[in-house]
């Protein structure tokens, strides 16, 4: 009772929106509390109720200031300490795009309140999961996209996380917001089915965490090696230190060398441009393959041009050939980069007005969106750098029916001691769970894990320590109804969904004109 009078109370609404946007930070890696994620909707979608547009919108507004505030700071990190901007404007940078993030909140709020004027099931449980995918869906796509923060993510162990290989996480988010929207609907009207229809779609997908759409390959167990070289950001571009950087990687492989057929070093593990390292790769490439050993890393390349140079973010793998050759050995570039880390949208337009902008290595060229996977010691990998492996549908796109593994680097020492690299992870285990494959996670300072096709965490090494980790795996094969389908039936269901309620509101609309003739 105090709450719904709490909830009706127009100036307390602001701070309530804050406060729950908060809340959905905590759903979230490191503090993994589920619940939080519908607490959360729960409160949004509560505070929008007989609002007008404009009190919806900025509802929204402060909710997703709440959020993405929280949950999102830690680029800070990167701004202050790593890049040499000063902390005023690199504090101004960080609400910049929170407040940017806010947006499609405040467009989800206000649409919702416009479209399903009346408090009914079917605007909660229906309307609000429609016009929530189509507005993520935004967020991921206008600019590249920055869809950080999916409520989805936070049931990587909690009961939805069987729909994940069906709907992928796009598909749970709208779960979700549904179970949401209709616990909304139960406490407003007092519905008791309402509540409990919420509870059987929480509850109901239970059985199917345990359907396995992959079959292992026992017979192919490898022995794998990840390299975690704990190199601070602050030291790691820095020409002095680089032979020392080098020594450290090469000193952590040599007992490996022969034992482990796949051993894979962190993105810009060799903090270089490859052509400077030419002497260097092809002795890691003899040794490779004279003992049976391939040694897969992360450097920058540079492509020349007679107009111009192009600098990618690279994988490449040694061992393959008896002699290292520069730029033809196997490679994967870089697809999509971090907006303002690796390229600044609308660059001709930003550069120009403030030199913040101007932020090492934010010139990177992309590679092509599709690349084949890297065959690696007769194994197939499918391959994504930092960012790109919070991206489902490129994963998807990417992944072929011989893929083994799933590979990704990173170097998350850009965050810190944040809670940055326990959501990056998060998000990572989802693509193992939605493909049906395990993922290997190689950082630089961590987190560097091995994730079994279901989701689950078979190995990992502490953060901020100089650390092997070695395991013995199997791949595994099979197509899951994400793999095979990706996100049109979800968009299926949108459409349906969403033509229904447009065609509720002109009936309505219409009922309400002819009464308003009838009366006059």
């Amino acid at each position: 009772m105090i709450i719904t009078l709490l909830f009706k109370r127009q100036w307390i609404r602001i701070p309530l929106a804050l406060l729950f946007g908060i809340c959905g930070t905590i759903a979230f890696s490191p503090f993994d509390f589920w619940p939080a994620a519908i607490i959360s909707l729960f409160g949004l979608l509560s505070l929008v109720l007989n609002c007008r547009s404009a009190r919806a919108a900025t509802i929204g507004f402060f909710w997703g200031i709440g959020l993405f505030s929280s949950g999102i700071h830690w680029i800070y990190i990167s701004f202050a300490k790593f890049s040499g901007i000063p902390m005023v404007i690199s504090i101004f940078l960080v609400v910049m795009l929170a407040a940017y993030l806010s947006l499609y909140p405040l467009l989800f709020a206000s649409l919702l309140v416009r479209l399903c004027s009346t408090v009914t099931w079917w605007q909660l449980g229906v309307g609000a999961p429609v016009l929530w995918q189509i507005t993520e869906f935004l967020r991921g796509w206008v600019l590249t996209g920055f869809p950080w923060l999916q409520f989805g993510y936070s049931q990587i162990n909690g009961p939805l996380q069987g729909i994940a290989p069906i709907l992928g996480v796009d598909g749970i988010t709208f779960i979700l917001v549904a179970i949401s929207g209709l616990l909304v609907y139960a406490c407003q009207k007092k519905c008791i089915i309402a509540g409990i229809i919420a509870l059987i779609l929480l509850l109901l997908p239970l059985p199917l965490r345990y359907l396995s759409w992959f079959t292992l390959q026992p017979e192919r167990t490898v022995n794998i090696v990840m390299i975690q070289g704990n190199i601070t950001q602050l030291i790691k571009w820095d020409p002095k230190i680089l032979a020392n950087i080098l020594q450290i990687y090469l000193d952590q492989t040599r007992p490996y060398i022969g034992k482990a057929s796949i051993i894979v070093w962190p993105e810009t593990a060799i903090p270089d441009i490859e052509a400077n390292q030419f002497f260097f790769l092809s002795m890691i490439n003899q040794l490779m393959h004279s003992n049976c050993s391939n040694l897969i890393s992360g450097i920058v390349s540079v492509q020349y041009t007679q107009n111009n140079n192009y600098l990618f973010n690279n994988i490449i793998v040694l061992g393959e050939k008896e002699h290292y050759q520069h730029l033809t050995t196997q490679h994967y570039s870089k697809y999509h980069l971090v907006p303002f880390g690796e390229f600044i949208p609308l660059e001709n337009l930003l550069r120009p007005l403030a030199p913040f902008f101007n932020l090492p290595m934010s010139s990177f060229s992309r590679g092509n969106y599709q690349q084949l996977p890297l065959n690696v010691s007769g194994f197939n990998l499918t391959m994504a750098i930092c960012y790109e492996v919070i991206l489902g549908q490129q994963i998807r796109n990417n992944i072929r029916p011989n893929t083994d593994f799933l590979l990704t680097i990173s170097n998350n020492a850009w965050f810190g001691h944040s809670i940055e690299p326990q959501q990056h992870f998060q998000m990572a285990r989802m693509r193992a769970l939605e493909t049906g494959r395990p993922l290997l996670s190689s950082t630089n300072n961590g987190i560097t894990a091995v994730v079994g096709a279901n989701g689950k965490v078979l190995k990992k090494i502490p953060q901020f320590t100089r650390q092997v980790l070695e395991i013995k795996i199997a791949p595994t094969f099979g197509t899951t109804p994400y793999v095979r389908f990706g996100s049109l039936p979800l968009w299926i269901i949108t459409l349906i969904l969403g033509v229904s309620i447009t065609w509720d509101n002109i009936k309505r609309l219409c009922s309400f004109n002819r009464k308003s003739h009838d009366f006059t």
